[in-house]
């Protein structure tokens, strides 16, 4: 990505490629890029706006510095510092503003000819190599102050061998199409996740060829920038620069695009997402303290950690505490995601979790009985989907006392005529409703990939991590908590997990073959990220590109979860990859190794699979990259 920069000619004259000019050292593009001019006036503008950084003594020289940092030296004939300021006269000095067409100098054309000297100005952008990546040019005849060149200045999202968010976020914001194109934005773990006006408006290449960014996808309804783990860091730059942007978008007007089956699918999707991104984080680090708790209580390592001490206790606590307080988590995140009040829903969610509300929850005590119907308290710890459900009815709630109730009274009366009624509701009717349903589909699922055994591992690790490239993977997300939550194991995460591993090791097979160094670079990076659990970086910035590694880790995991499903492994925390080896350790019976020992072995055939392919057949450096867009090509 680079941002056109255009330059003035300085005086009015003929304007001359850098090569033509009589002088080596200029000629040569030892100065930097730039151009000539052999001007039929004295009078001298400023080419391009900026701060005024040097004047020479002999008064031949100015030095201006623009906003974007180039450092543009507009030179006044050549060889004229001997003149020690004979012939030339200068309107500023260094500290000034001047404006692109402001007059700076003038020059004596017949002085300098009298000295046999050449009155070639020249305009030379002296950081060049840090600054462009090309200059256009028209040699023609020119007024002064009209535009001859062009300079695209590097994109400043590399900084001292880090990402500049701030730089990244303007680059981002402006090939989206402009704020005003911009509804809405939240982001998952890898992805900014956008709600544009009109997607036409939009670059691809430009996003695609920007360090920092790895790909762009259209999926779900949403313009999907992918990042990687840096993400959050670049949502919070983006959301900074677009103070008036709302993270939700649930009150734009209905399109075409989100009408209908699909377009309610995708807005399904886009909640679930905004809902449940935020806190996968400490779900995820709760799941890895849980595991390595049952670690150390293993007899095999001389019970390191005993389940009745106090430090066990304390540590245990904390890694439950995201999971028994799930629904107000949930329910700030989803309140956020809609554009409700996140407070008030959170004080729904604490009211399920309510110590007196657990206790009659499971004992299932009766509400009150009408005829035959019993409503019964139940247990809303680790719950997820009535709390999305929840900050629906919030929203809507909310937005109607909005419009009914004074202002003057609103900011009681619409939070605890929100709290009573959708507390009321989600306590009566749809927190019944949707917890057992939600329990029986995960309950189901488990038994299905326990059943199936390897059938059901070799077509999950198969084809689970096409999902992820259109992000219809946060659907299985809130599946597989539930499962955790409810059941306390995942046999289905248990195979997700191995999905993970196989892409990070098709990838890293990549990174150690090439000689080319940014795709070896890319490539560890993106493999350690796969490891732990993330694998967007590794299908969006190498895999996919070169497709036979992609198909290699399939192959990979599909091996892997045959092997998951043959030997009935399960997962009991929620982190998976092999940074998540801990999950596979039973919490309940620490002497239970069935799930470690698929993990172990199924990770291994992953990863010997997925790399061995890659190495022989799915990559090597004469492979031409798919999709991602070359830089563009400018006339020097």
């Amino acid at each position: 990505m680079s941002k056109k920069i255009n330059i003035l000619a300085p005086a009015k004259g003929q304007v001359l490629a850098l090569n033509k000019v009589n002088d080596e050292v200029f000629s040569s593009g030892i100065m930097g890029e730039g151009f000539g001019l052999e001007p039929l006036e004295g009078t001298i503008y400023a080419p391009v706006s900026g701060i005024i950084t040097m004047v020479a003594d002999s008064k031949h020289a100015i030095g201006i510095k623009t906003e974007d940092e180039l450092e543009v030296l507009v030179h006044m004939g050549i060889d004229t510092v001997g003149l020690n300021g004979e012939g030339f006269e200068v309107f500023v000095k260094q500290g000034d503003k001047v404006a692109a067409g402001q007059k700076i100098a003038t020059m004596s054309l017949e002085t300098i000819k009298l000295h046999n000297l050449a009155t070639t100005v020249m305009v030379i952008v002296t950081n060049s190599t840090a600054k462009l990546e090309g200059l256009d040019l028209e040699e023609v005849e020119t007024n002064e102050k009209a535009s001859v060149a062009a300079a695209y200045v590097k994109s400043a999202v590399v900084k001292d061998g880090k990402l500049d968010y701030d730089a990244l976020a303007d680059v981002i914001i402006e090939n989206v199409g402009g704020e005003d194109n911009i509804k809405s934005l939240i982001h998952c773990i890898t992805r900014l996740r956008f709600g544009l006006k009109d997607e036409q408006k939009a670059n691809d290449e430009v996003l695609q060829d920007t360090d920092g960014v790895i790909d762009v996808i259209h999926a779900s309804g949403q313009y999907q920038v992918v990042i990687g783990n840096e993400v959050t860091a670049v949502y919070d730059a983006v959301m900074k620069k677009l103070p008036n942007l709302s993270d939700n978008d649930e009150a734009e007007e209905e399109t075409s695009e989100s009408k209908g089956i699909s377009g309610a699918f995708n807005q399904l999707i886009g909640i679930i997402t905004g809902s449940m991104s935020p806190v996968v984080g400490v779900i995820a680090a709760s799941g890895i303290i849980k595991g390595i708790l049952a670690l150390l209580t293993l007899p095999q390592l001389g019970n390191l950690l005993n389940v009745k001490s106090e430090m066990y206790i304390t540590i245990s606590a904390m890694a439950d505490a995201a999971f028994f307080f799930l629904p107000i988590l949930v329910g700030f995140s989803a309140a956020k995601r809609l554009g409700g009040n996140p407070i008030t829903v959170a004080v729904i969610g604490g009211f399920l979790t309510y110590p007196q509300m657990i206790a009659w929850g499971k004992a299932f005590k009766d509400i009150f009985v009408i005829g035959n119907v019993h409503f019964q308290f139940l247990n809303y710890t680790y719950s997820i989907f009535p709390m999305i459900l929840a900050a629906w009815f919030a929203k809507k709630l909310e937005d109607y006392l909005k419009k009914i109730l004074p202002s003057f009274l609103q900011m009681i009366f619409i939070p605890m005529f929100t709290i009573l009624v959708v507390s009321s509701i989600t306590l009566l009717i749809t927190g019944p409703v949707i917890q057992g349903l939600a329990n029986g589909i995960a309950d189901l699922i488990n038994v299905v990939v326990h059943s199936s055994g390897w059938i059901g591992g070799l077509i999950i690790g198969g084809f689970y991590q096409l999902l992820v490239i259109f992000g219809l993977h946060w659907g299985v997300v809130p599946l597989v908590a539930q499962q955790i939550a409810g059941s306390g194991e995942s046999a289905l995460n248990a195979i997700i997990s191995v999905t993970m591993v196989s892409q990070g090791a098709a990838v890293l097979a990549a990174a150690i073959k090439t000689r080319k160094n940014d795709l070896k670079s890319l490539g560890i990076a993106a493999a350690i990220s796969a490891f732990c659990g993330v694998t967007e970086p590794a299908i969006y910035g190498i895999n996919l590109r070169y497709r036979k590694v992609f198909v290699s880790g399939l192959i990979g995991s599909a091996v892997g979860g045959f092997i998951t499903g043959l030997m009935h492994g399960s997962m009991y925390g929620f982190t998976g990859s092999l940074i998540g080896f801990s999950s596979f350790f039973n919490p309940k019976h620490a002497t239970d190794l069935t799930s470690f020992y698929a993990f172990l072995f199924s990770s291994i055939a992953a990863i010997l699979v997925s790399f061995i392919l890659t190495w022989v057949w799915g990559y090597n450096d004469s492979m031409a990259q798919g999709k991602k867009v070359e830089k563009r090509k400018l006339n020097k």
